[in-house]
């Protein structure tokens, strides 16, 4: 079940970062997919600067979210190289 729930928020946090980024062009099964890895990204980029979150799904809505952030612009970058 908590894989399920970890997807579901990475989902949600790839729609809100679309949202933020005001991501049209790469679209939203994209921004959603990335919203997903960027759950890992976030935990990651947190745990290296020693950042903790609010406990539950709120914090990781929270860490989801920058890292889907942080993909996107990644993204975006290569994109245009």
């Amino acid at each position: 079940m908590g894989v399920l729930v970890s997807v579901l928020i990475g989902a949600f946090a790839g729609w809100l970062a679309g949202r933020i980024m005001k991501s049209t062009s790469s679209g939203t099964l994209l921004n959603i997919i990335l919203g997903i890895v960027g759950g890992y990204v976030g935990n990651w980029l947190f745990g290296i600067l020693n950042i903790s979150t609010e406990d539950g799904w709120l914090g990781s809505v929270i860490t989801s979210t920058i890292g889907a952030i942080i993909l996107i612009a990644t993204f975006r970058f290569l994109k245009t190289k």
